[in-house]
């Protein structure tokens, strides 16, 4: 099964060379490359947010496989869908999905099917792929779509990608696909989105659920994030660091309705 691109042409360029181009800026040319086991990169249009998910990206060394978790917008398909076999396209070529590490999550994780319906029109994987192609062409990819869910089975996926990754044994690289606050002054987002990105740096998945729920935090991706940190916990991880962090008026200097951006490391 082939995915095509959706939103090139509207979130990032459709040209091939415009696309490499725009990369190139975005992504700094960190040295030495450091090895994460996750990340947290923004999924808006490029000319908003690129260059906040290209620190995140160029900081990393890339392994030759990533699992990319993003939030279902539309809200079609199952709750918890990995893209099954097949490619996605991007105007940089096409991605394999990785079928041996699907098998795995869906082998530890019951509840997580394959699904290509809530892939349909979602955004917010889509993204994240240029940035990888650009830095690892030969990249394989898992792609797992996620509606809401209580504490107890993000828990469950959590660990059980972690598990999945272990007896996958190769590195596999985590991204949770988020932007933060939505339409709201940049003051007011600033201060949201420090609450919800100190619960990340504590390594509390639940609290970052709690804190968006109670402080009305519209960060979209929060059920990817948490999810990655339990995995990126089981593995080992033990640091995260905010490495950008901006806004959509930094770029319009609009600050009355805007949306956060953040990129997140996960060591």
């Amino acid at each position: 099964m082939q995915r095509q691109p959706v939103v090139a042409g509207q979130f990032y360029p459709g040209n091939p060379d415009q696309l490499r181009n725009d990369l190139a800026r975005m992504i700094p040319q960190a040295d030495p490359k450091r090895r994460v086991r996750g990340i947290i990169a923004p999924h808006a249009g490029y000319v908003y947010s690129g260059a906040i998910a290209g620190q995140a990206y160029g900081a990393i060394q890339i392994p030759a496989t990533a699992l990319i978790i993003g939030p279902n917008h539309h809200g079609a398909g199952d709750p918890a869908a990995l893209f099954p076999a097949g490619q996605w396209l991007t105007p940089l070529g096409p991605v394999t999905i990785n079928s041996r590490l699907n098998d795995l999550i869906a082998t530890h994780v019951p509840f997580v099917h394959l699904d290509s319906l809530a892939h349909r029109f979602e955004h917010s994987l889509e993204v994240q792929l240029p940035f990888l192609q650009a830095l690892r062409p030969e990249i394989t990819c898992a792609a797992l779509c996620l509606g809401h869910g209580d504490y107890t089975l993000l828990k469950e996926l959590g660990e059980g990608i972690a598990a999945a990754i272990r007896e996958y044994g190769e590195d596999v690289l985590i991204v949770a696909s988020s932007d933060m606050t939505h339409y709201e002054s940049a003051a007011s987002a600033r201060r949201k989105d420090d609450l919800a990105l100190e619960r990340v740096l504590a390594f509390d998945p639940q609290g970052l659920l709690h804190v968006c729920r109670s402080e009305m935090i519209s960060m979209c991706g929060a059920v990817p994030a948490a999810v990655m940190l339990i995995a990126a916990r089981e593995l080992g991880a033990t640091a995260a660091e905010v490495v950008a962090y901006g806004t959509s008026g930094d770029v319009t200097g609009d600050n009355r309705q805007v949306v956060g951006y953040a990129a997140v490391l996960v060591a």
